[in-house]
């Protein structure tokens, strides 16, 4: 195994005495206390000696802390000191790293305008502020700006705030939106008179954020989650000026497997409840002019049967998986008769083309596509005229198409950027083909030049003969050999394909030497629905080895060497990490994983535990040998091992509802239990912050610049 880098004569000091194994105090690793606990399930029995590290919510939100509640954050807290320890040598260049990215920030930004009933809606930043505003104005630019909501004034005395759920009232009176102060993603939703600017007394807890208003402008319907696992589970119906004691259940999914959410049709002509789950999902609909009526089912759940709807006319289209479509297709049906035997079919299914979303326009049906993993928009007349594709010259890029609310346009709005070109916002005219671009991403600093960057795509060969895309950039003088440090990112689960896209926080790695590789490994839907199904379930494990295939290629072909690959990933993505370094750890001189989801069957096996029964389809249910086996035999946790381990800091938030903080908690404490190496191991808990860690624009890059000094310091690239 690799020896750890001595990247500072300081440092150093601390690592020669790790070598020799007399550490002094301030530098020694905590040592979690073991409580064995005995889990058994199908006759098998496991010993999770770091069970006690759980907390409830009640526990974790007491004033008076119990005794097992201080032993956990005294653990946390000294986990992080530990870190503090060792790693605060790095705190100068952490800062100089945190300005250098700030400064390619343009402070005092917005977006680009957008209408919908009337209004133009603006999200703008002021320099020096964290939280944007949100204002608006009537008919024109030119009008006076109507601010809805400085976001920065509501953050005060807050640890952690997030405004979400903006929902305007359709005489553009009202104003819904939901706040969450803790990080639980359980937001609170009060309404404000945009007129008056008086927020009014009804508060509704425990939601989700979203909400919709009625027609009347008067209901507003919304989804509540369950208290202890945090599934959206039920959807009210609130009267303007009421108590939410009164407030109407319309809907309560029972199915566990399943959550809820309500919207409503770009027509505006209906209220929408949606139901779905992994492998199948199930719509209600009312008119949104008849808030106290009963909804109706468009086509009951089936399993497998996956589908989405959109109004147009006297149709419903559907986007759907109907007979066998994988890559789904798209379908209609009139608006009273909605089931599936009347859909007909508008776009059939494509054996090689994913179809991932669609957008409807009075006269332009637009379609967003991926073929051989390259996104695509099409733009299709109803009338049949026309069926073209917005071209797209980059191999390695990410366009997307926006919620577009005007219905009666001719102007499309879509995004543009690729992993060597800052993101654009466009204005496409879908009749003469024009467009304008109505913004480009300002990168500051004067340092930055598209030209100096490169970045192409690579075609990895997995063990099994499929082919793995890597998308790679550098700059282009970035000597490329054996010791060329690379860092190599994915995620690889839920079908989600992240993007090829532009980051001004990674420019502070390659323009340090790094190159970037991101791994469109299965688990993702980068190659189609099949691609996903292939990584998933009992294909789970695909996902990993496509990541350590992409490894080796790396390392085989000259790009790099164990000494100097990296790894990072986060939450699902955390699990692939926990997964590789147990199965290859000599590949890695370093990991970071983030928020990792990596005890993997104890937290399939308890179902009070936020989030999971909707993950049976995604995971497997181990309650069912086959998969409690499966997911055993990769589930981090419980696959440590007595070995040498990579270089490794793992990061939690407390307050995490997705994955609950113990999971990495435990298993840095069986890391350092078991590992035989004396490289780097840290936890790094927010113990004011969840899943998505800080809040505000300028925090969340501090934490950017942590994890990248890590990475930086291991490279001995601390320069100032």
């Amino acid at each position: 195994m690799k020896k750890i880098l001595l990247f500072s004569i300081g440092i150093s000091v601390i690592f020669a005495s790790c070598k020799k194994e007399k550490m002094t105090n301030n530098t020694t690793p905590p040592v979690a206390e073991k409580q064995p606990k005995q889990l058994e399930k199908h006759g098998d029995v496991r010993t999770d000696n770091y069970f006690w590290m759980r907390l409830t919510d009640d526990q974790k939100n007491a004033e008076k802390k119990d005794e097992q509640t201080q032993k956990v954050y005294d653990y946390l807290n000294s986990e992080n000191k530990y870190f503090e320890d060792v790693m605060g040598y790095t705190n100068d260049f952490q800062e100089n790293l945190f300005q250098e990215m700030k400064g390619r920030i343009k402070e005092d930004d917005e977006s680009v305008p957008y209408k919908r009933n009337g209004y133009f809606y603006i999200t703008r930043y002021e320099k020096g502020q964290q939280y944007p505003i949100y204002s608006r104005k009537k008919e024109n630019l030119e009008a006076a700006e109507e601010i809805m909501f400085d976001v920065n004034k509501e953050a005060e005395g807050h640890d952690y705030f997030q405004l979400g759920g903006l929902n305007v009232s359709p005489d553009n009176k009202l104003l819904a939106f939901a706040t969450d102060t803790v990080s639980r993603r359980q937001y609170f939703i009060q309404i404000k008179n945009l007129e008056t600017g008086e927020i009014y007394k009804d508060r509704i807890n425990n939601t989700t954020g979203g909400s919709v208003w009625a027609n009347d402008n008067k209901t507003l319907f919304y989804t509540k989650k369950d208290p202890v696992t945090l599934r959206s589970s039920q959807i009210y119906r609130h009267i303007l000026g009421t108590d939410e004691s009164e407030d109407v259940l319309v809907f309560e999914e029972k199915d566990e497997t399943f959550g809820v959410f309500v919207t409503k049709t770009k027509s505006k002509k209906y209220l929408v409840m949606g139901s779905y789950s992994t492998v199948s999902s199930e719509y209600q609909v009312l008119e949104a002019d008849n808030p106290t009526g009963t909804f109706r089912v468009i086509q009951p759940r089936e399993r497998d049967l996956e589908y989405d709807i959109a109004h147009y006319g006297d149709h419903f289209y559907i986007k759907t998986n109907k007979d066998g479509a994988t890559n789904f297709k798209l379908m209609k049906t009139p608006e009273d008769k909605t089931t599936k035997e009347n859909w007909v079919d508008v776009i059939p299914h494509r054996e090689n083309v994913f179809f991932e979303d669609f957008s409807i326009f009075k006269d332009y049906l637009v379609l967003e596509e991926r073929d051989n993993g390259l996104f695509k928009i099409r733009i299709k007349r109803w009338d049949g005229k026309e069926d073209y594709y917005l071209p797209f010259d980059e191999e390695t890029y990410s366009a997307g198409v926006y919620s577009n609310p005007d219905f009666d346009t001719d102007v499309i709005r879509y995004s543009y950027n690729s992993m060597t070109t800052p993101s654009s916002v466009i204005d496409f005219n879908m009749k003469d083909q024009s467009k304008e671009i109505k913004k480009e991403q300002e990168v500051l600093g004067g340092k930055f030049k598209k030209e100096n960057y490169v970045s192409k795509r690579i075609w990895v060969t997995a063990r099994d003969g499929k082919k793995v895309a890597l998308s790679i950039v550098h700059r282009k003088d970035t000597r490329i050999d054996k010791n060329t440090p690379v860092l190599q990112y994915a995620y690889g689960s839920y079908g989600y394909t992240i993007p090829d896209g532009f980051s001004t926080t990674r420019l502070s790695l390659l323009d340090r030497g790094f190159i970037f590789a991101l791994a469109h490994i299965r688990g993702s839907q980068y190659l189609g629905r099949e691609w996903y199904e292939d990584g998933k379930m009992l294909n789970k494990k695909n996902t990993f080895t496509d990541f350590i295939d992409c490894s080796k290629y790396l390392i085989d072909n000259g790009y790099t060497s164990p000494e100097h690959l990296y790894a990072m990933g986060g939450s699902a993505g955390g699990l692939l990490m926990g997964a590789i370094v147990n199965m290859n750890p000599e590949l890695y001189n370093g990991v970071i994983a983030a928020v990792p989801f990596v005890d993997v069957i104890s937290t399939m096996l308890d179902d009070s535990i936020p989030l999971t029964t909707g993950e049976y389809d995604e995971w497997g249910n181990p309650n069912d040998k086959e998969y409690y086996d499966y997911i055993k035999s990769y589930s981090p946790y419980d696959q440590v091992e007595a070995k040498e381990y990579p270089n490794m800091l793992v990061t939690t938030g407390l307050h995490d509802s997705q994955v609950q903080y113990w999971e990495p908690a435990k298993w840095v404490a069986k890391l350092r239990e078991l590992k035989t190496d004396k490289n780097l191991l840290f936890l790094h808990t927010n113990m004011e912050a969840g899943h998505g860690g800080a809040s505000g624009r300028f925090n969340s890059l501090k934490e950017t610049a942590r994890e990248y000094s890590f990475f930086l310091a291991l490279e001995d690239k601390l320069e100032k």
